[in-house]
């Protein structure tokens, strides 16, 4: 039987990093060795989420030491963007392997992090070799990869609709159109007069018109995984719509047909055949809801061609903190380690 794993994660005391803890404590190989969260360092882990009582009783939150992680086999880091970017290299080579839920390390072409984060990267040498951690499109890649970029919530949600009907040939990769509903968790956990009640109640808005970081991501995803690149690459446009619920990505997407006889039946049959073997994959007539993934690291997808307009629409769900983050790290740590892919992971959600 192989040997149990033990594992850290670096930004414990976020929304992802609770969620991790949640998801160690129920995995039957990974074993919790380091939970470093700066703000609440010794604190206990219960006193900020009380849910984790039964599961960790008195334990507390460490400050972060990366001598203290020498030797792990896995090392989490949830973290805002920025933060890990300088700390991930310190860890290479000392512990097994590195799981990033942030976006320090998923975009490949270096020079996209100052046109859409603001900032050069301070380790462009490692963008390369760092496994974009998309498993369910990019499984080869991930499989004992030492550092690994997790995809995050909605850039997941839209390229697992769209990149296999790209793929397929059967929509244009040009021009693109994802619309994103989000949950209030996506942005953390520390407060912003964004996520107050007063501001979330009774409201929607939109944000990060145009420019928003996570477009190049998207259209990196859908490119590779359909084998395009220059002119012919995916072009996106991105909107992501802030609604008040704790959790939970609705992605609503639009593309124009690229082939004649592309009906609703050709592309349910093309997302069926293209996640056959993926567990977490539903693909179905019905209109996927946020409430159908929650606490499951399941997607929900369906499609339609509208002959009257001319367009494709594809949407997709999932839970933010789950397939969006934690639940699509431990599944990248899983394919890492040489586990079972699905070990620990919850396959069904929470209802009502």
């Amino acid at each position: 039987m192989t040997r149990t794993k033990r594992v850290g994660v670096v930004g414990a005391s976020g929304y992802g990093g609770v969620e991790l803890l949640r998801l160690i404590a129920q995995h039957p190989q990974l074993e919790l060795a380091a939970a470093t969260g700066d703000s609440q360092a010794g604190e206990p882990l219960a006193s900020l989420y009380p849910s984790l009582a039964a599961a960790y009783g008195d334990r507390r939150f460490e400050s972060y030491d990366a001598d203290a992680l020498d030797g792990l086999d896995v090392v989490f880091f949830a973290l805002p963007h920025g933060v890990s970017m300088d700390m991930v290299p310190d860890l290479l080579g000392r512990v097994g392997h590195v799981v990033d839920l942030g976006s320090d390390y998923r975009l490949h072409d270096p020079g996209l992090y100052p046109e859409w984060y603001g900032a050069e990267h301070t380790h462009p040498e490692l963008l390369a070799s760092a496994a974009y951690g998309l498993p369910e499109l990019f499984r080869d890649d991930i499989v004992g990869a030492e550092l690994i970029a997790a995809t995050g919530c909605n850039v997941a949600t839209a390229v697992f609709g769209l990149a296999p009907l790209v793929k397929a040939g059967l929509i244009e990769p040009d021009g693109l159109i994802v619309d994103i509903a989000t949950g209030v968790s996506g942005a953390g956990r520390p407060p912003k007069p964004t996520n107050t009640l007063g501001f979330l109640g009774d409201n929607v808005t939109a944000y990060g018109l145009l420019t928003h970081r996570h477009t190049p991501e998207m259209e990196q995803a859908i490119s590779e995984h359909a084998g395009l690149s220059g002119d012919a690459a995916a072009t996106v446009l991105f909107t992501p719509h802030l609604v008040p619920m704790n959790r939970g990505i609705l992605a609503t997407c639009y593309a124009r047909p690229a082939a004649d006889g592309v009906t609703t039946e050709v592309l349910l049959d093309a997302l069926a055949a293209a996640y056959a073997d993926q567990p977490w994959m539903v693909v179905s007539e019905a209109s996927p809801q946020t409430k159908s993934t929650l606490g499951a690291n399941t997607v929900h997808l369906t499609a339609r061609v509208d002959p009257r307009t001319g367009h494709v629409l594809v949407i997709g769900a999932l839970d933010n903190l789950m397939k969006g983050a934690a639940g699509m790290a431990v599944q990248c740590a899983n394919l890492a380690l040489g586990l079972d892919e699905i070990a620990g992971l919850p396959i069904v959600g929470v209802y009502p």
